[in-house]
């Protein structure tokens, strides 16, 4: 399967060409446009508004009109061989008390506002997935130029070494050894590559870019830098309750179950309708079976309309309606457990990333002042070595912790993106960029 993938974005890479460079703030405007996931779920918001309809026609009135013609044949008394006839009929019905009317009413406002929250948690995701993204793109794009810039280095040394051993001034052994610190670059940088173009392909799902041949991929402007934050966990907690689009959801569904209990319980209750029927006969002098009755007017049709209103309880239902009601009782129950346990995750959430934050930040200085260091050690075990006090181990080991220190520096600012990224996400943020996108991202 692994190998199956790596020949997939072979191939992709062959077919797709590089597109115009695209900021943060673009790709994510691109991926609230195009993405699929965020189109269905603006698919399925049109949908619910009509499930709220088909909800509410419950306290609607009910009518049905129809007709009936045709040719009478045969012998019978009073009747001609041969005769048309025809004749409509109608009938009305209006629920006028009916206990599961309020309860169907605010179960199809409900829906619709739950497939709003649903829009709007496909939104949060499918924008905290791209920013994921854009950010490793560039995390994999800087290691790969990082790796470049030290190999460059790497083989300056090489024809250093080269020079000194054709002189005499040093043993093959150092030239063979400087040639293999270079070439132990070599899959590191190819392992960079490779994963920003994973990265950069995974971002181009986000945004809808078809990935067909002559696809476009994005190419990315910008870089990482490391920004200094000052988070406080407790004062997020209460706004983060209220902004979180996954808790409204996961309160709007336990509403819903609310009133899908009460639709079903609407059983036990007796319901009122108005009815009324009638027939439209065009002609006269139509007879029919009296059943035996002395009144000859009784077995002649005519047109009549009929009203009144039906009463209707069910007082026996051998457990249906209750087994179901506690079917739902025992889902909305679940439910509420869900919405509890997310809203107590919250804190301890916020509290975790504003530690990991302030651990990255002294990770980042630590980086700092150990990059400095090995810089100033590299520059005076290359002087050493060109005057032949240093020996190549010396060099070897000034790159491999110069090298170590800067992959660290990028390793903590890329760290810090993305946990100010899930601080976003954890405190709600994220739905603030479909509004405004300048004042939402870092």
């Amino acid at each position: 399967m692994r190998l199956r993938a790596a020949i997939l974005i072979v191939a992709l890479a062959g077919f797709i060409l590089p597109a115009r460079a695209v900021t943060l703030d673009s790709a994510l405007a691109q991926t609230l446009e195009n993405n699929p996931r965020i189109l269905q779920a603006k698919t399925a918001l049109e949908a619910a508004a009509g499930q709220r309809l088909v909800l509410r026609a419950v306290a609607y009135p009910k009518g049905v009109i129809g007709g009936v013609a045709g040719d009478q044949g045969g012998q019978r008394s009073r009747v001609s061989n041969n005769q048309l006839f025809a004749f409509a009929y109608a009938s009305f019905l209006q629920p006028l008390l009916h206990a599961e009317i309020p309860a169907s009413f605010r179960r199809g406002d409900i829906g619709l506002l739950i497939a709003q929250q649903q829009l709007n948690v496909a939104v949060m995701e499918e924008l905290h997935r791209a920013r994921l993204a854009f950010y490793s793109a560039l995390f994999q794009r800087s290691l790969e130029s990082l790796g470049r810039v030290q190999r460059a280095r790497l083989e300056e040394n090489i024809a250093g070494e080269k020079s000194r051993y054709e002189a005499g001034q040093s043993e093959r052994g150092a030239f063979t050894s400087a040639t293999l610190l270079a070439r132990e670059l070599d899959p590191q940088i190819e392992e960079a590559r490779s994963a920003a173009g994973r990265a950069v392909l995974q971002l181009a799902q986000s945004m809808g870019h078809s990935l067909g041949p002559g696809a476009d991929l994005p190419a990315l402007e910008g870089g990482l830098e490391f920004q200094p934050v000052d988070l406080h966990w407790r004062r997020e907690v209460e706004p983060a309750l209220r902004r979180r689009v996954d808790l409204k959801l996961a309160r709007l569904l336990l509403r819903a179950a609310g009133k899908d209990q009460r639709i079903i319980a609407a059983g036990y209750y007796p319901a009122v309708n108005a009815v009324a029927s009638g027939e439209a006969i065009p002609v006269s002098g139509i007879h029919r079976d009296s059943g035996g009755s002395p009144q000859s007017s009784d077995d002649t049709v005519a047109s009549e309309v009929r009203g009144g209103a039906a009463y209707t309880w069910r007082v026996i239902d051998n457990g249906e309606v209750g087994g179901k009601v506690a079917r739902q009782k025992a889902a909305r129950e679940t439910n509420e457990l869900q919405l509890q346990k997310l809203e107590a995750n919250v804190a301890r959430e916020l509290a975790r990333l504003q530690n990991d934050l302030a651990a990255i930040n002294s990770r980042y200085r630590s980086f700092v002042q150990a990059a400095e260091l090995a810089e100033q050690n590299v520059a005076s075990v290359q002087e050493n070595r060109a005057q032949g006090l240093a020996s190549m181990l010396d060099f070897r080991s000034a790159e491999s912790s110069l090298l170590v220190a800067r992959r660290g520096l990028l390793s903590a600012v890329f760290e810090q993106k993305v946990a100010l990224a899930e601080w976003d996400r954890a405190t709600g943020r994220y739905f603030q960029f479909s509004h405004d996108i300048a004042g939402k991202v870092h």
